[in-house]
């Protein structure tokens, strides 16, 4: 096959994810905040979605839990985040083989809340890595911004090959939530959950020789491709909520059908030139967005469940983790042990703008 840019091109050698300690049913949580309404609680039970991994607000004496101001939920969010995101980009180094003293470039990606310094500066200091870390910050750009940061990772890579790049999704969904009793907020309420995944990558040879040799195939990214939608720009939305004091975000309901109606164009773009069809792909591994944008983009891209199993099994175990999701199905394809030298795999999230974003990854 042939890409757009020819020579070495950026390698996953290592890949993590990790979450809050404690997870809760769908069932749990409308007990935990003695959610009454027939219309929400049927939200929560039919969202395909079993538990979730969640740092909820803390219990009051009487049982109930306490209300969270916008300040709470920030230091919530930086806090949780740079607990799992430090946990996971570990978990990516162990794999790979490489040291936090070997990073070169740090790219981080969150939209649960809004932190200067962000998330990178917090880390390297967190972690100890090196203080000459080129760094990169992606926030605000919703669940789709994996893949965007992805490919400023992998340019950063080729622009620097041998040396290591890293990317941390750090998500606390729970830092967004607003109870309020609302259609609005308990869709968003039923559906995310928190967690936080990395991948660390290297073009070419390495600088040094990795600490051990990975049993896994390592996934090389070919080339990436994007379709934003301007005509749904506020599908996905914070807006601030003056009653409440807090940022609410907003999902419509026709965004899984105004994803899901652009799936074919952006994958058969990021396949043109390639000599490659979408009955070429052995392995899909789509955002876990929610139950009705998955079964579109399936129907769409003529999907059958087998393909997307590892999208659907995130979502019932995990809830939509914003932009780390598609790094959660990753990890669970590459522990499954049925990836083959050789084999093509297409990444795909989706999120505000709208947005979808896609790349082709071989192994």
């Amino acid at each position: 096959m042939t890409t757009a840019n020819s020579g070495p091109r950026p390698t996953i050698v290592g890949f993590g994810t990790a979450t809050p300690v404690n997870s809760y049913s769908q069932r749990e949580m409308l007990d935990l905040f003695a959610i009454e309404d027939p219309k929400v609680r049927s939200v929560f039970l039919n969202s395909a979605i079993e538990r979730r991994y969640l740092v909820l607000p803390p219990e009051l004496p009487d049982g109930t839990r306490a209300t969270e101001t916008q300040g709470g939920l920030l230091a919530k969010h930086k806090a949780h985040g740079i607990r799992i995101g430090a946990q996971a980009l570990e978990t990516a180094l162990k794999r790979s083989g490489f040291a936090l003293s070997d990073i070169g470039y740090l790219g981080c990606v969150s939209t649960t809340g809004l932190l200067t310094p962000g998330f990178s500066a917090l880390l390297i200091k967190e972690l100890g890595l090196p203080t000459s870390t080129s760094r990169l910050d992606v926030v605000g750009m919703g669940c789709n911004a994996g893949l965007n940061a992805l490919n400023a990772v992998a340019s950063w890579s080729m622009a620097n090959p041998g040396r290591l790049a890293v990317m941390v999704c750090a998500e606390v969904c729970s830092a967004a939530y607003v109870f309020d009793g609302t259609m609005r907020t308990a869709v968003v309420n039923s559906l995310f959950g928190d967690g936080a995944a990395a991948v660390a990558m290297v073009t070419g040879p390495s600088q040094e020789e990795s600490a051990e040799d990975s049993p896994l195939p390592a996934g090389t990214v070919l080339k990436f491709a994007s379709r934003i939608i301007p005509d749904a720009v506020d599908a996905m939305r914070y807006d601030w909520d003056d009653e409440q004091g807090k940022f609410s975000f907003y999902l419509d309901r026709d965004v899984p059908y105004v994803v899901g109606a652009h799936a074919e164009g952006v994958v058969d773009r990021l396949l043109d030139g390639t000599g490659l069809r979408r009955g070429d792909i052995d392995h899909w591994l789509v955002h876990s967005g929610g139950k009705k944008v998955i079964d579109s983009v399936k129907v769409n891209l003529g999907l059958s469940p087998h393909a997307v199993r590892h999208t659907t099994g995130v979502l019932r175990d995990y809830g939509n983790l914003s932009s780390g999701s598609f790094l959660f199905s990753y990890e669970r394809l590459m522990e499954e042990g049925r990836v083959r030298r050789g084999d093509y795999g297409v990444l795909m999230t989706m999120g505000p703008g709208s947005t979808i974003e896609t790349a082709l990854v071989q192994w």
